[in-house]
């Protein structure tokens, strides 16, 4: 689902975020946080320019020591602090990754740290937090209402915010991201930007456009939570959706007013992605790039596949900002996308309930190559004869071709299947 370009809405930003970044501001970045953030890599990818027909680079953010982009800015903004701000100890709201950043950096620092994340934050991320040292508050059922929680608990305890994007020095530590893209591939055409808050887009276009104002910045939202893409546009696409989404690092009700002051001059475009399609990325880049990405981290490569008309035969870059998917919940994404291309398939139908006949079933199945997974009975459907059973086969094939033989195998044999 592609945005078409209209007039931006304008903003009157509050007098906390009257200033702007510069690119000054993202090359001092830089020499902050330069000797504790690597340089990630930024890669041309043989087998996604090939699926995609633009010659893609990926940019590795999943490869920090916290597995996302989000410690570049946290860092810059700890390194900023005032020595009577540090040992008052910092808090944020965080739908993970800012979280474990900021807790990463701050426990190096020896600064305290609060993190108030939603009830629906991955496991994974919790517990990574907590490990690193941060007192990890969980309210809410997305990151708003953790915001809103956090703000309380920052005022009772006089702490210091470090906001995830709505900050001039967390904004500029990601724009580092942009530097580097640029030193790796100096002849982008355009560079896709997953954007939950808004801080990394602005940030990394900042930058980006400083250096070569003809590269063209495309953001990506969910259309569960597309908050940026309607400020920008005008427009109330989602008005009534969001709850959960795969991609919880960009599920945010409302960009930050000075990242989307920064951002949006930049922004060529915004393509909006569903669930399904940023499920299709994330296998793609296990299965094709051996690397792993969470929701927001594969909303890049959503895009481009979504939008392969604005991308084909042009150099562009995606960032695959983080890789910090719950293991139970990527094995979900994996196996149902054996489902969507029919390597995994169900089939259900009613047979006699006599001895022998589920293995002649299973015989057909055999002798056509298929391998049963599963096997259900239900002997008590009221909607069927008494001496019959329900039965439903999960059944593994080698793809929708091999699926469709088997199918045509049990129905020649007698059997009625059921859609």
């Amino acid at each position: 689902m592609k945005a078409s370009p209209v007039s931006e809405v304008k903003t009157d930003l509050p007098e906390s975020c009257a200033r702007t970044v510069t690119a000054q501001d993202i090359h001092e970045a830089e020499s902050r946080i330069r000797d504790a953030i690597p340089v990630t890599e930024c890669r041309r990818s043989v087998k996604l320019s090939k699926l995609t027909g633009a010659n893609i680079f990926v940019k590795y953010e999943n490869h920090l020591p916290t597995g996302a982009f989000k410690e570049r800015g946290a860092l810059n903004k700890l390194l900023r602090l005032t020595p009577e701000e540090k040992a008052k100890g910092v808090i944020a709201a965080s739908a993970g990754n800012h979280a474990q950043g900021l807790a990463y950096h701050a426990g190096r620092l020896k600064i305290p740290t609060v993190i108030v994340m939603s009830e629906d934050t991955p496991v994974n991320k919790v517990e990574q937090t907590k490990a690193l040292g941060a007192e990890v508050i969980l309210t809410g059922d997305n990151f708003d209402d953790a915001y809103e929680r956090m703000l309380k608990i920052r005022d009772e305890r006089d702490l210091i915010l470090v906001h995830p994007f709505n900050d001039p020095d967390v904004i500029a530590g990601q724009g580092t991201i942009g530097l580097e893209i640029f030193r790796a591939v100096q002849a982008l055409d355009a560079v896709v930007i997953p954007i939950g808050g808004g801080g990394m887009i602005a940030g990394v276009a900042t930058a980006l456009k400083s250096l070569n104002p003809e590269i063209k910045i495309y953001g990506v939202q969910t259309v569960r939570y597309p908050a940026f893409y309607n400020r920008k546009f005008g427009h109330n696409k989602g008005a009534d959706t969001g709850g959960s989404s795969i991609a919880e690092g960009i599920a945010v009700k409302k960009p930050g007013d000075l990242s989307f002051a920064v951002a949006s001059p930049h922004i060529h475009d915004i393509i909006l992605v569903e669930e399904d399609q940023i499920e299709q990325a994330i296998t793609i880049l296990l299965h094709d790039e051996k690397t792993v990405a969470e929701g927001a981290g594969a909303a890049g490569l959503a895009a481009i596949l979504a939008a392969p008309q604005e991308f084909r035969g042009k150099n562009v870059a995606f960032i695959l900002c983080g890789g910090n998917i719950d293991i139970r919940l990527l094995s979900s994404v994996l196996t149902r996308t054996l489902f969507r291309q029919e390597r995994l398939f169900t089939v259900k139908t009613s047979i006699n309930d006599r001895p022998g006949f589920l293995a002649e079933i299973a015989d057909i199945i055999g002798r056509e190559g298929g391998n049963i997974i599963e096997v259900n009975h239900n002997r008590y459907d009221l909607g069927m004869p008494a001496k019959d059973t329900g039965l439903s086969v999960t059944i593994e094939a080698r793809d929708s071709h091999h699926a469709r033989k088997i199918r045509a195998a049990l129905t020649a044999q007698g059997c009625r299947l059921k859609d």
